[in-house]
This record gives structure tokens, sequence and C-alpha cells, in this order.
């Protein structure tokens, strides 16, 4: 994610599980995008990963798209 630039959309259909370290990469991606004039979409989210998402304050970070 330290190559993106602009608005990006990244893919979590295959995702079922994120670590503290995997939501720092996120939280440092969104920011580095954000001072940019981007900013990082999450698509396909599943419920439990949108329950951590919300615990952890990220659902006001990001733009989540749940899965269908």
């Amino acid at each position: 994610l330290d190559k993106v630039q602009g608005t990006v959309t990244l893919d979590c259909t295959g995702l079922e599980y994120i670590s503290s370290a995997g939501l720092g990469v996120l939280l440092k991606t969104q920011k580095r995008l954000l001072a940019a004039g981007g900013k990082l979409r999450l698509a396909g989210v599943n419920r439990h990963l949108q329950d951590i998402l919300g615990y952890s304050g990220f659902d006001r970070l990001f733009e989540i798209q749940p899965a269908a």
C-alpha cells in the first residue's frame, strides 16, 4: 500500500482477520492519501471486520462498503 496514490478502493472480500499491525498499515495509508487529496476506501467488508473497525473507531476514518 506504500505505492498507491489518489483515491483507492481496497477489496476486503477475502479478508477474515486483521491484526493491530494491519490496522496500523490501513491508518498510515489513509493519513498519507488524505494529505495528498486522496483517500482509502474499504469494500466487501464482512460483518466481523465491520465490528472490529467499529470498536477501533476506524469506521469514522474510512468509507466502508459492506460485503453483499
